[in-house]
């Protein structure tokens, strides 16, 4: 039982003994020890989501929870200690100040003590180099993987958890320079195996503020880029903002949001193809990415985050994945292509015959966002197919004619895809 030092809840903003780092703690200062249940957070940024948060803090049996940045503030403090409902002992901020703090023996400690341990976002570089290799990426080890606590990150902080990770040094990597050049300067630091080890993670490299930041192309050559430098496999978890991913004990995965009030509430999960010959067909530096491998370079699932948490997903086995849908992601000359898949069989071939590349910008559709009916632009196609989100077939049209009807597809985001000589483009559509 929580033992209540003070008359009443305040928040205590002290400055550290030196000024490597600021601490702002909240709650009860006895540390207590209360069993825990591992897990791990991963949340896309831009806004939490309370059902994860919740779900984390739960795990923390009532313990302390700890909360580590090298920018901004306490706003942690009071969501994790009163606002979410759920019981906790306290909740203290460490904001990292300097590289000095990693050795400042206080700082250690409280993390190895904690019950709970949440990264914020920020600037995954600090966090790089503020604490891999020392002392502190140990005691963040030593949670993961010894004391069992819940350990969670939203954006940079939820980039650093994968066994693969991108913490760049200067720019971030857009996806155009990532797919216009695989070996563009900005994909300093990519690194593996040599930071945080969390359970179910070490082939995995995440990213964050997904489809709002347009990061699908660079999670792809991220994912080339680990088979280019002979991984086994290669896979990637991300996520929208506002959403997160819960991984339990056991390794499976649930995805939380509110869709389908936000029909952009989607996190995806992403397997590098594991055909006899996988590797990009085109990948040197300073020349456009092409990888094809029959349209399947990438199998893509892309899974609603509901209320509740939506999916089952075992990240062993990278199995059971059910209430979203498959996508098979390529790149031809630097441009990225999506298309639905009938299945996530790593090994399955979608197009046995060479893509053919479309001049750039030659089919267009207008106005989007559309009500009430579609124009394009460019050649005839010989199908167009909306889908939603999930997956599901919502219209279909054969030797289609301009405009193309809309009524009663209700408003939200869409996937059109429109077939060529048997070859498909895919291009989002919204719905007012």
């Amino acid at each position: 039982m929580r033992l209540i030092l003070l008359a009443s809840l305040c928040l205590l903003a002290a400055a550290a003994r030196t000024q490597s780092y600021t601490s702002f703690f909240t709650g009860d200062t006895t540390d207590v020890a209360t069993t825990t249940v591992p897990g791990i957070v991963l949340a896309g940024g831009g806004g939490d989501n309370d059902e994860a948060m919740q779900w984390m803090l739960q795990r923390a049996g009532g313990g302390d929870v700890v909360v580590i940045r090298a920018s901004g503030a306490d706003g942690y403090n009071d969501y994790f200690f009163e606002d979410l409902g759920v019981d906790v002992n306290s909740v203290e901020t460490i904001r990292f100040e300097s590289a000095a703090a990693s050795t400042d023996e206080y700082v250690i400690q409280q993390i190895r003590n904690a019950e709970c341990l949440f990264i914020a976002g920020g600037d995954q570089y600090d966090y790089y180099s503020y604490w891999q290799g020392n002392a502190i990426g140990e005691a963040i080890n030593y949670l993961l993987n010894e004391k069992g606590v819940p350990v969670g990150g939203t954006s940079a902080g939820m980039a650093i958890l994968g066994g693969w990770y991108y913490a760049p040094s200067g720019s971030a990597l857009t996806a155009e320079e990532a797919l216009s050049d695989p070996f563009h300067p900005d994909f300093e630091v990519l690194g593996q195996g040599d930071f945080l080890q969390a359970p179910y993670l070490s082939q995995i490299i995440t990213d964050t503020h997904y489809e709002q930041r347009e990061r699908p192309g660079r999670h792809l050559a991220f994912l080339a880029r680990m088979l280019h430098a002979g991984a086994s496999q290669a896979f990637g978890i991300a996520a929208n903002e506002y959403t997160a991913v819960c991984i339990d004990e056991q390794g499976t995965a649930r995805a939380f949001g509110e869709y389908p009030a936000y029909a952009e509430d989607l996190v995806y999960f992403l397997q590098a193809n594991c055909q006899d010959e996988r590797l990009p067909e085109a990948m040197q530096a300073g020349q456009p990415l092409t990888w094809d491998r029959g349209q399947s370079a990438v199998k893509a699932y892309a899974l609603p985050a509901r209320p509740g948490g939506a999916g089952a997903i075992d990240l062993a086995s990278w199995s059971g994945f059910s209430g979203g849908s498959w996508e098979n992601w390529y790149v031809t000359a630097g441009e990225l292509h999506r298309v639905q898949s009938p299945n996530g069989d790593c090994a399955d071939i979608l197009s046995t015959t060479e893509y053919k590349e479309l001049p750039p910008q030659t089919f267009r559709i207008s106005p989007n966002p559309a009500r009430g009916q579609l124009q394009w632009q460019g050649p005839q196609p010989e199908h167009i197919r909306i889908y939603g989100l999930t997956g599901q077939l919502k219209r279909s049209w054969a030797a289609p004619t301009a405009p193309l009807p809309l009524g009663g597809l209700p408003a939200g985001a869409y996937l059109l895809e429109a077939v060529f000589q048997g070859k498909a483009q895919a291009l989002r559509l919204l719905v007012y």
